[in-house]
């Protein structure tokens, strides 16, 4: 019976760490390491813990401001837990942003324009960016770039320099190539009016557009550092996309997948 109690409470502490984006602001968090590191910029404290907060209470809020609006009653334990924590992650947010300079804030408004409006119906037919069929993959992979590889280059005030573009072109095709996981997963879920690339082009289709964007990273690698650890991390990812599926294991996207920027972190910074 103990077993079983410590098992059931591990597993309700892992699915916490799951569901409320904490996995998912570490595998954020990382990348903008690695962008600290790869271009000899600052690893600043507050500007770290702000990347790891805004993610939470960013993610968190694209994912459930739908539900927020249903009765608090009818909200489950879990989801007030959720709501609660996110709301703790938020203060510390506003605490951290209390130190950065008006510039900086500047800097974040495209960013944080592009998260409200792909959670916030704006368009006709109560409609947000992440209903618009085909595009929800590219404004993700767009926002996590410029979290990760933009904002730690604006607030160091550094110049846009060659390897700033590669760094950032880099990720942006990284992150597609991580997404496509998550898309064949939720074919079985998602609307057929999202019209995503596994509805639109089949399974395999889409895995070829995700290989082909670790292809581009590689190619972009050899203008780089070429660090082992890059094409490591490169070959995981293809690796990741050819064993997907629609019936994939439950953690398989949201935690294997999820990770590979945190190993890659863990690799960087290590070594």
């Amino acid at each position: 019976m103990l077993y079983l109690y410590l098992m059931k409470s591990l597993k309700g502490l892992f699915d916490f760490y799951i569901n409320s984006s904490i996995h998912v602001a570490f595998a954020v968090l990382a990348l903008a390491l690695i962008t600290e590191k790869q271009l000899n910029l600052d690893l600043d404290l507050y500007f770290n813990l702000f990347i790891f907060l805004g993610t939470i209470t960013g993610y968190n809020f694209v994912k459930y401001a739908a539900l927020a609006g249903l009765h608090h009653r009818n909200l489950t334990d879990r989801l007030k837990m959720i709501q609660t924590f996110s709301f703790i992650c938020f203060i510390g947010l506003v605490y951290v942003a209390y130190q950065f300079t008006v510039s900086f804030w500047i800097s974040c408004i495209p960013l944080a324009l592009l998260t409200v409006l792909y959670a916030i119906p704006f368009l006709p037919h109560k409609t947000n960016l992440r209903k618009v069929p085909s595009i929800k993959i590219f404004i993700i992979a767009a926002v996590w770039a410029g979290v990760t590889v933009y904002l730690p280059v604006a607030y160091n005030v550094t110049n846009f320099s060659t390897e700033f573009y590669l760094e950032i072109a880099q990720r942006f095709m990284l992150v597609l190539a991580l997404i496509i996981p998550f898309e064949i997963r939720d074919l079985t879920y998602d609307s057929n009016a999202l019209g995503t690339l596994p509805q639109v082009l089949g399974i395999k289709k889409t895995k070829l557009i995700g290989l082909s964007m670790v292809l581009g990273c590689i190619f972009l690698e050899v203008f780089k550092a070429n660090a082992l650890s890059t094409y490591a991390i490169l070959f995981l990812t293809a690796l990741a996309i050819i064993r997907s599926s629609s019936k994939q294991p439950h953690y398989y996207a949201s935690f294997a997948v999820e990770g590979i920027p945190i190993l890659w972190g863990i690799f960087i910074l290590a070594f």
